[in-house]
């Protein structure tokens, strides 16, 4: 590849260009032409656009793997991977923007379609076992190479390539740019970025037996109990929880139970002294203050 973005305003005639959710083929093709497998493996092969560009490549031994009728029906939750390949590239569904089971093919909703999932934690999930199948059925050096997208969903941001679990070496992170989508035609309340990006993240395997993970973990902390936090900012945050006001007595008993207010037998003093000093805060009548409207 020659640059860590990419951009393919055509999408060119490989695969069925009706089927909701492909992607250019000239992507595969760069990456084929790039690393020059001996086996190329395909996951989630869709509507044929990898077996075109294979095809056309001189693959004749590539396998192609897809829930649909077209690639045998293959579950990649359940069955087993039937090839060792150097290089695989997998382009799952971007959780449930589109459903294909029922949808795009077929006429039921099919087990092991993770694009049914309505969770997006299990959906996750259930994208890391077909990842680490996969990692799992690679020669020693092979790659993985998989194309995801970040959705958005009821005001939330949701980064699939950060949520889900990184199983092999990190080789490459390549931005693609997105064309010709249907959201551009429609119209959003409120005022957000549109995605106009993929990620196509590729891993390595290096270790024939070690599996190197790379995890996301989401966890709250308290800012209570946090001693980097400073005193205007446990001033503002009581401030805002009171509902935009609040008297020093109250500041006094939210902050006294503070790790900082803890190490600190003069915290009264200091917050008297911060909220004299922060242009943040304003003393609304005596004893009682908000924030600056500034």
């Amino acid at each position: 590849m020659k640059s860590s973005i990419v951009s393919y305003p055509k999408r060119g005639s490989f695969g069925n260009n009706q089927y909701q959710g492909n992607c250019t083929g000239k992507l595969i093709e760069d990456l084929l032409k790039e690393f020059k497998p001996k086996r190329f493996l395909e996951c989630f092969a869709g509507g044929g656009t990898g077996f075109d560009v294979a095809r056309s490549l001189g693959y004749r031994n590539s396998v192609h793997l897809d829930l649909n009728d077209r690639f045998g029906g293959f579950n990649l939750l359940t069955d087993e991977i039937p090839i060792g390949a150097d290089f695989c590239f997998s382009h799952p569904p971007y959780w449930d923007i589109i459903k294909y089971s029922n949808n795009v093919w077929g006429n039921t909703v099919v087990d092991g379609d993770i694009s049914h999932i309505s969770n997006y934690d299990d959906f996750i999930k259930n994208l890391d076992k077909i990842n680490a199948k996969i990692y799992a059925s690679l020669k020693n050096g092979g790659k993985h190479a998989i194309l995801v997208g970040d959705v958005r969903r009821n005001g939330k941001y949701y980064s699939i390539q950060k949520d889900m679990c990184w199983i092999g070496e990190p080789y490459d992170h390549i931005i693609k740019v997105q064309h010709n989508m249907n959201s551009n035609n429609k119209n959003y309340k409120g005022s957000f970025t549109p995605i106009h990006h993929e990620h196509l993240i590729i891993l390595k395997k290096n270790q024939v037996w070690n599996i190197p993970l790379r995890i996301t973990k989401f966890i709250t902390c308290d800012l209570l109990n946090s001693l980097q936090v400073t005193w205007r900012d446990l001033i503002q945050a009581v401030i805002q929880e009171l509902g935009g006001t609040a008297t020093l007595k109250e500041l006094y008993q939210k902050i006294e139970n503070s790790a900082k207010a803890k190490k600190n037998t003069h915290f009264k003093e200091k917050i008297r002294q911060t909220l004299q000093i922060h242009t943040d805060f304003m003393n609304v009548e005596r004893g009682r203050w908000s924030l600056s409207e500034v």
